[in-house]
């Protein structure tokens, strides 16, 4: 894939520039963006716009995708799915504030490498826990400590001054396999399990994906499905 293509700044979960495939093979970019959740319609306006009408040229790929959420971008490839990414960026445009930080830590502690990894990513997190503020080993040592209510600091008397929080902290983040984010840390609570996509079955209120029919009596493309 390619980052040469330049975007203009629009307000969207995530965009992804759909490319002609014919027209490229043949030396020239013809594309555009395209933002994600969207329609059917929608879908197949973008397709007559860059000349891909079902007859001439059939065959698209994409360039370059747009998507603030940190993680996701390496997961995306030239061929996706655009009923795919549909489902995916509804899931995501769904969430709220405190889900999308969840969700954007959580692809730092699993493998998620793909957009069926990723959806099945935003039916899972309740399997995590997510700290904020605590940012460093030293920060997870104190919270352990002094909050988490596990311990009674009281206990140690003037010892507790002398406290290694940063190696106690290192050893729980290691042994829970968490990660620090710029605001927080995250680990998992319990087993990512719930799959509610197996790769296949794209549910049809998701579904967008259509070439522009083509009427055959007078050989031109219809605007409207």
């Amino acid at each position: 894939m390619t980052n040469q293509v330049t975007k203009n700044l629009v307000s969207s979960t995530i965009s992804a520039f759909i490319t002609n495939l014919g027209k490229y093979n043949e030396g020239e970019l013809v594309g555009k963006w395209h933002d994600f959740p969207t329609t059917h319609e929608e879908i197949s306006q973008t397709f007559l716009e860059i000349g891909v009408d079902g007859v001439n040229y059939e065959e698209f790929f994409i360039t370059d995708y747009d998507i603030d959420i940190e993680g996701v971008y390496n997961c995306l490839s030239e061929y996706e799915s655009l009923d795919e990414i549909n489902y995916f960026a509804s899931k995501i445009s769904d969430m709220n504030s405190s889900e999308l930080e969840i969700f954007e830590n959580a692809i730092k502690i699993e493998d998620c490498n793909n957009l069926k990894n990723l959806i099945n990513l935003t039916e899972n997190l309740d399997c995590f826990d997510y700290l904020e503020g605590v940012t460093s080993d030293y920060d997870l040592g104190d919270y352990w400590l002094n909050e988490s209510g596990c311990y009674a600091p009281e206990a140690m008397g003037h010892l507790h001054r002398y406290f290694d929080y940063e190696s106690f902290g290192r050893d729980i983040a290691m042994d829970e396999n968490g990660a620090y984010t710029a605001n927080g840390y995250i680990r998992e609570n319990g087993n990512f399990s719930y799959e509610e996509y197996d790769g296949k079955n794209i549910p049809d209120e998701y579904r967008v994906f259509s070439l522009p029919k083509y009427d055959k009596v007078n050989k031109k493309c219809l605007k409207k499905l």
